[in-house]
């Protein structure tokens, strides 16, 4: 099976309002990580003190990095068309959507499942289904959480236990039965064709 999982961190938790400042996406294959897109982000703006608390990403390092509007295409081309797998997915892609409207970029074009309502329902009864509490619960290796590669490398890693616990480590599983897990939410990359912008008339006449 091949796959991309990702993850971002942000400045706060409202899309459109709040600013990417890191990216991370891990492309697996049959288990093992195969190549990985991960890069802080300056959102020109002020980093909140309580984002940097639970994130540990400062001004000072997204400064002089690149901007949302010149990683979206390039995002974009690491992903393809495979899938897309995020725990809570909708934060995530409510992320990217925001920024792939307001620019007009490129962006994946594979189905999105979301490892967090596919737990719910492979692992009852737990005490709740962060992601940390999940790792533990299933013994998978780890260190820091809550930076995006870091935890896009969970999340992998975490989706591969849970389709294993559904068909087994040797067996596939169909993608509608892992959208079907995803709950009635459609989960999805908005694809953006570009407008052609309109000339100004008076420019013309320069």
């Amino acid at each position: 099976m091949k796959f991309i999982a990702f993850d971002v961190e942000t400045t706060g938790t409202v899309p459109g309002v709040d600013s990417i400042v890191e990216i991370g996406a891990v492309r697996f294959l049959d288990g093992q990580v195969e190549s990985v897109f991960s890069t802080l982000v300056d959102p020109q703006r002020p980093i909140p003190p309580g984002a940097s608390h639970v994130n540990g990403i400062t001004d000072d390092m997204v400064k002089g990095k690149p901007t949302i509007q010149t990683l979206l295409d390039s995002f974009a081309d690491f992903c393809g068309d495979d899938i897309m797998v995020a725990h809570n997915a909708p934060f995530d892609v409510q992320f990217f959507s925001s920024a792939i409207k307001k620019f007009e970029s490129k962006a994946p074009r594979g189905h999105v499942i979301d490892t967090l309502a596919i737990s719910r329902k492979v692992l009852p009864g737990l005490p709740n289904y962060k992601l940390g509490t999940l790792v533990q619960h299933l013994k998978i290796e780890s260190g820091d959480f809550h930076r995006a590669e870091e935890d896009a490398t969970y999340c992998g890693k975490l989706f591969i236990h849970l389709v294993n616990k559904l068909v087994g480590p040797t067996s596939t599983i169909p993608l509608a039965n892992l959208l079907t897990l995803n709950g009635k939410q459609e989960i999805k990359f908005p694809q953006i064709t570009r407008q052609p912008k309109q000339l100004n008339f008076f420019s013309m006449l320069d």
